[in-house]
């Protein structure tokens, strides 16, 4: 079940956050489907915490301990290797120790010490661009990671800031992202129509309906893989809810992206 991004396309996939019930199972399952009836690879993620938290009371998930344990019991039932995010670096070797896949968030993709750690772990990590940064600039954050010891690595356009409460997505930052990083480059088709802060209460709102044409086109504008949440009832989610894909709609959607995606490079 090891994990290389050299196979494109490739597809991360599943819950925004570890929640208790059948959820992760469930969409574990439809994703292993998916890769046998699709014929690409499939890394399954899903967050043991989600840190950065617009309230204190925001829905954060089980914490590490629990959600290892939860992450190695779909990685074993599913077949599928594991994707899950890390936020300390003194998290980065016990992640390493259960999952295939290190990702570092949006916000923290500047964080020296954290993307060393990642790196020393000499697992996969892929690396989220900050939503105020050029695409120039995770060259960066890909050498800290190299640098580290980690040679597989990818970066991740998610979206970049467009005044207060909103992102929008600039198609030139695949082949930017490529030509200053030299490495593989995913384009996350859910948190990219986010709306910051914009849901009330303290939560992400979000524009769903954009996501077909915002990862057609990133399909077709050189994204070497994609990154989605989703979610059996988006609705029910804990955690970004007005953005989470519905996955008895999520067999069409990649069916979609694929074929554009062999069609541009035809």
């Amino acid at each position: 079940m090891s994990w290389s991004f050299a196979r494109h396309p490739f597809i991360l996939a599943g819950p925004c956050v570890i929640e208790p019930g059948d959820v992760l199972p469930r969409v574990a399952a439809e994703l292993a489907r998916l890769q046998v009836t699709l014929g690409v690879p499939f890394c399954f993620k899903a967050s043991f915490d989600k840190a950065n938290r617009a309230r204190l009371g925001g829905a954060r998930g089980p914490g590490i301990d629990e959600g290892l344990k939860v992450l190695e019991r779909i990685r074993r039932e599913s077949g599928l290797p594991i994707l899950t995010d890390i936020h300390e670096a003194s998290q980065a070797a016990p992640v390493a120790q259960v999952v295939d896949v290190l990702q570092i968030p949006a916000f923290l993709s500047r964080q020296t010490d954290l993307l060393v750690a990642a790196g020393k772990t000499g697992k996969p990590v892929n690396v989220k661009k900050g939503q105020w940064m050029a695409p120039e600039q995770m060259a960066g954050a890909v050498e800290k990671v190299q640098g580290s010891g980690s040679k597989e690595v990818a970066v991740t356009e998610r979206g970049t800031f467009f005044g207060y409460g909103d992102l929008v997505v600039d198609m030139r930052s695949f082949a930017r992202m490529r030509e200053a990083t030299r490495v593989p480059v995913i384009f996350d088709a859910t948190h990219s129509v986010q709306q910051p802060g914009q849901g009330g209460g303290g939560t992400s709102g979000g524009l769903r309906e954009f996501i077909p044409s915002l990862i057609g086109a990133a399909a077709a504008a050189g994204a070497d893989g994609f990154f989605l949440e989703t979610h059996p009832d988006p609705a029910q989610a804990p955690s970004d809810a007005a953005t989470q894909w519905p996955l008895a709609e999520l067999e069409g959607l990649l069916q979609r992206t694929i074929d554009l995606w062999h069609r541009a490079r035809a």
